[in-house]
């Protein structure tokens, strides 16, 4: 299905913006956009907590989003979250609040997820060329550094600093000396020397820079001659220049140039250093500024997945080969699961889509831990997709990932709790049911089956001679009925013998 109208919203360190794009066949016009500078990162306390003044100023602008966003599709609409969200001890708590007042899921992302979303976004707002770019994104509580040609990401890094955290670390109350300075300068340069071999290795041809901090710095250095005359964006005579007018003006409100903004004067100090750093280290003589950032590439990842191009089901088709999961056993698997599901519910429906999904993913990943060792090969499993840089995924969907992987066998009591009513438990069932008529891992037929579910629990009719020349299985779907009574739900198994039924 696809949507005249897209949004995206971006829970940055430093700033939420919302994004509103209109769809003409594969391409986004920008219809509307929303920015509040919410400063997150300023409120995690020394202990990583994320405090209720900035939860406030969050919930506040995710109100006013949401109501620009009324009337919206839950599928048109995607809310990522960036750093500060992915270290707050907190965030688990505060997320579902920011739900409520979005109106919307949020995600959190990873690094290297939102590099490759902030990539897609500057690919899409230049022009094509056939070279490599180096693009760059000073956000306000991690830095992310890409390598790609055309549409496609060669090289991922997020690197945890940013103009807010460095600010604050650096810069506390405003003033700005040398010392300071070079202080932020050479801790940004110990971090990018982790990644300069590897970039350098690679190659670029061009350097491009995206957000705030980019802009900032490009308007000062062009409005107010401070690059060689006839160069545009970031030039790194324009930035020593800009690097010295600030240590000398002591502070950024001090800072007497045409073009500086009120509301980047907070965050200034650390993102011109982290800037001067990356020149440095990456040897860059000049960046251009793209307009394109996270949020155009939220839209178009968002507008790949209504075009049958889901970024996920490529990650996913990666990680089988990349584990050498056997294909046909994971076919067989997804085969039964879903027949399984189809039994419970409409598979077919819309609002079927994301359970149909994930339970396609879980079939196809539910092997990859046999990698390591076959032994407890659903621990290792759900540790890899939990863990991994999957692009396309979000922490909460690796979660639920291995959520199912890790479910698919053993004790159900292992799992991280969930309510009885929470959808995935039924997606764990059919998993393991697959799990148990696949066993031989051949294509002999299953038996003619029926399973229900209903509050607390499910039901599920086999033949009674199925059982009695089969075991194994059966001996397996009675442990299941243990197995779900320790977590507080129901099992039922029925014997059907011609017209008579016998519950167990």
């Amino acid at each position: 299905m696809t949507y005249e109208q897209i949004a995206a919203v971006d829970l940055g360190s430093n700033s939420f913006r919302m994004q509103i794009g209109r769809v003409v066949e594969d391409q986004i016009y920008p219809l509307d956009t929303l920015k509040d500078m919410v400063r997150l990162a300023s409120g995690l306390t020394p202990e990583k907590y994320l405090d209720e003044v900035s939860q406030q100023r969050a919930l506040e602008t995710l109100c006013c989003f949401g109501e620009r966003l009324r009337g919206f599709q839950p599928e048109a609409v995607r809310a990522v979250a960036t750093n500060t969200l992915r270290v707050a001890k907190n965030a688990k708590e505060f997320i579902p609040k920011a739900e409520a007042a979005l109106g919307f899921p949020i995600e959190v992302i990873a690094g290297r997820e939102e590099a490759r979303l902030i990539y897609i976004g500057s690919a899409h707002s230049l022009p094509p060329v056939s070279h490599k770019r180096l693009v760059i994104d000073i956000g306000g509580g991690s830095t992310e550094f890409i390598i790609g040609r055309k549409y496609d990401p060669l090289l991922l890094e997020s690197l945890f600093f940013g103009c807010v955290s460095y600010t604050l670390r650096f810069f506390p109350d405003g003033k700005v000396d040398k010392k300071r300075f070079v202080e932020a300068e050479v801790s940004a340069a110990r971090e990018i020397q982790t990644i300069a071999q590897d970039f350098h290795r690679v190659g670029w041809t061009e350097a491009v820079a995206s957000s705030g901090t980019a802009r900032a710095i490009v308007d000062l250095c062009e409005l107010n001659g401070l690059n060689p005359e006839g160069q545009s964006g970031i030039t790194r005579a324009g930035l020593e220049r800009l690097r010295a007018l600030i240590i000398r003006a002591g502070s950024a409100a001090d800072l007497k140039l045409i073009g500086l903004r009120t509301d980047r004067l907070p965050v200034f100090p650390g993102g011109i250093a982290i800037m001067s750093a990356i020149f440095s280290e990456l040897k860059v003589e000049r960046i251009a500024y793209s307009e394109g950032a996270l949020r155009l590439g939220v839209l178009y990842d968002l507008l790949g997945r209504f075009h049958h191009h889901d970024k996920r089901d490529t990650t996913v088709k990666q990680f089988m080969r990349r584990y050498q999961v056997d294909s046909k056993q994971a076919e067989r698997v997804e085969r039964v699961a879903l027949a399984a599901l189809s039994q419970m519910v409409d598979i077919e429906a819309m609002e079927q889509e994301g359970d149909v999904r994930f339970l396609r993913w879980a079939s196809a990943l539910h092997e990859v831990g046999i990698s390591i060792a076959h032994g407890g090969f659903h621990k290792h499993g759900a540790y890899i997709v939990g863990y991994a840089d999957m692009p396309g995924f979000s922490k909460t969907d690796q979660e639920s990932l291995a959520f199912l992987i890790l479910g698919q066998r053993g004790k159900l009591d292992k799992l991280p709790s969930r309510p009885v009513g929470d959808p995935l438990w039924r997606l764990v069932l059919c998993i393991r049911l697959a799990s148990i008529f696949c066993r031989s891992r051949d294509d002999q037929p299953l038996p003619t089956y029926s399973l229900k579910s209903f509050e607390g629990g499910f039901q599920i009719e086999l033949p009674a001679d199925w059982l009695q020349t089969n075991p194994l299985s059966a001996s397996a779907l009675g442990d299941e009925v243990f197995v779900w009574r320790r977590i507080g739900m129901t099992f039922k198994i029925k014997r059907r013998s011609g017209s008579m039924v016998a519950v167990a």
